[in-house]
């Protein structure tokens, strides 16, 4: 990467970083400060593809830290609280993180082109066939099974063995074999209660 490059790529960084220090809800950071919670999202899955692929492109290093920009601006509860209303929910998601990205890197200089590029694997456009989208999905499941799945467990105590092996192998799916790979081999930091659990669900 060219000065010039680099130097748009930590502007369009910056800009993605300024949107997400907005977000009123926090969390707990590394050094136990309250953090702005999809701040520290971002910061996690930028650690998470400087783990996992060291050489990733541009693009996917810019979709990844604009994950869940903003997210918080479109709540849940926006939707119907039911199935469809969860989808729709979902994909309108994307659609927003994605024009959200796009609009801040046309701020800090980027081609339509590679706005695109981005847009498309923010978007969650093109699972398995594009690898900036895939590689965004391998980040973001690395991410969740390392940091927030144990969370996510503690809010659901009503569901079966069942149901939780069900989540885990969609989870799973959706990965490449090298993110596979990456989990089992001690990589990241499995949930320890949920090991058991995990080992199941990817055995079978």
């Amino acid at each position: 990467m060219t000065v010039a490059d680099q130097a748009r790529f930590d502007r369009a960084i910056a800009l993605f970083d300024a949107a997400n220090a907005e977000d009123p809800g926090k969390e707990n950071g590394v050094d136990g400060k309250d953090v702005p919670r999809e701040l520290l999202y971002s910061q996690r899955m930028t650690d998470m593809i400087d783990r996992f692929a060291p050489n990733a492109s541009e693009i996917a290093r810019l979709a990844v830290r604009a994950q869940h920009i903003q997210r918080w601006k479109t709540p849940r509860d926006s939707y119907p609280m039911d199935r469809t209303g969860y989808l729709q929910w979902r994909t309108g998601l994307y659609k927003f993180h994605a024009e959200t990205a796009g609009r801040l890197m046309k701020e800090a200089g980027y081609d339509d082109e590679t706005i695109e590029q981005v847009k498309t694997a923010v978007g969650k456009k093109g699972l398995k066939v594009n690898p900036d989208t895939q590689m965004l999905e391998d980040i973001a499941d690395l991410v969740f099974i390392e940091h927030y799945m144990l969370k996510f467990a503690g809010q659901k105590p009503d569901y079966s063995e069942e149901k939780w092996l069900e989540i885990i192998r969609k989870t799973w799916k959706k990965m490449s074999p090298a993110a596979q790979e990456f989990a089992l081999a001690g990589r990241i930091k499995l949930p320890e209660p949920l090991v058991p659990l995990i080992v199941k669900a990817v055995s079978n």
